[in-house]
């Protein structure tokens, strides 16, 4: 693959000028450097010059060469691909609402509970998109927005790798999240915008209706997708530890209304998928996003990739600096 070199500030590199300056001045300070005088010379003469007389030019020499070094590592080498990426890229707006209610402590998708499975694949997913930006709200007893519209994935993995339950209000306000996740969208510019609803209950809380939350998403045109996590009826729930620490599980009722969640996406236009199992979850995913149309984020222009490579010049300023200063310190010690 051809790549080319390029400096990010090029400007910096009037700095090598300095070299040959500082060259100059090492040599006018060797000519001014005063000399013991002996009556009797031609005896040391006779003794020749030692290793240590031929390395004493080298100190000026390594100066030179680490500001040399740092100047260009200073001026940024990149390491440019001569390929260029198309910048009309095209991607979705999509928020997701992850339940975070202590319902999502349930057992039935052990080893692990619904929660953990549901970050598992939200991650995964996050991982696989390319140009999608993606938001993410969490709610229990109330709505708050966790990360807002991004596309850097990596920040937004770790914000979700951190979700706990038991941190917010218990409860299960689904008309509050939906209303928050639009708010989220409302300024959005992209063609496509979606709501991604992963809940395993049934709304008890909050201060909004889901379906007067459905309908202001039919009037702004945003679909919300819902998707039921959890097999429902009694299912294994955490009752505790025993003696030797070991998590206690009794069968708990845990009511849903997968109905509920069929309105809502009924009304806005989206899909309803139920997820009884981690492959479940993770073709709901799938599904709405084979379903949405692809919208424009950027228009027209191109891209090169870009690679910093001045690293290595930096090492090598720092390691002939300390180079110079140990035999200057030792070995090539000038007494005058």
């Amino acid at each position: 693959m051809p790549l080319d070199l390029a400096f990010n500030s090029p400007q910096a590199l009037w700095g090598l000028l300095l070299v040959p300056v500082l060259l100059a001045q090492a040599w006018r300070e060797r000519r001014r450097r005063a000399v013991l005088r002996f009556s009797a010379a031609h005896v040391f003469a006779r003794q020749g010059r030692g290793l240590r007389t031929y390395m004493l030019p080298l100190l000026p020499l390594l100066r030179a060469a680490a500001v040399a070094a740092a100047i260009v590592a200073i001026a940024r080498p990149q390491t440019r691909d001569s390929r260029v990426r198309d910048l009309n890229v095209e991607g979705i707006d999509v928020v997701v609402a992850l339940d975070l209610s202590t319902s999502m402590e349930a057992g039935d998708f052990r080893p692990q509970n619904r929660l953990h499975v549901a970050k598992e694949v939200l991650s995964e997913f996050i991982s696989n998109r390319v140009n999608d930006r993606i938001g993410l709200v969490v709610f229990a007893g109330a709505a708050y927005t966790q990360a807002p519209l991004t596309l850097d994935y990596g920040v937004l993995r770790e914000v979700l790798k951190q979700l706990r339950t038991r941190v917010l209000e218990d409860g299960t306000a689904i008309g509050d999240a939906l209303a928050t996740s639009l708010n989220r969208l409302r300024d959005s510019e992209a063609k496509s915008r979606v709501v991604v609803l992963i809940t395993d209950g049934d709304n008890n809380a909050g201060k909004i209706a889901p379906l007067d939350s459905a309908a202001m998403a039919k009037t702004l045109k945003i679909p919300i997708y819902t998707i039921l996590v959890g097999k429902g009826g009694k299912v294994p729930f955490p009752q505790g530890q025993d003696l030797f620490g070991n998590t206690v599980w009794r069968d708990t009722e845990i009511p849903i209304n997968p109905e509920l969640l069929q309105d809502i996406a009924a009304t806005t236009g989206g899909e309803y998928y139920r997820a009884t199992d981690p492959e479940g979850l993770k073709q709901g995913l799938q599904k709405v996003l084979d379903s949405l149309e692809r919208s424009k984020l950027m228009e027209g222009g191109a891209s090169a990739t870009y690679r910093e490579d001045y690293h290595p010049f930096l090492l090598l300023a720092f390691g002939l600096a300390a180079l110079e200063l140990l035999l200057r310190a030792t070995l090539l010690r000038v007494f005058p």
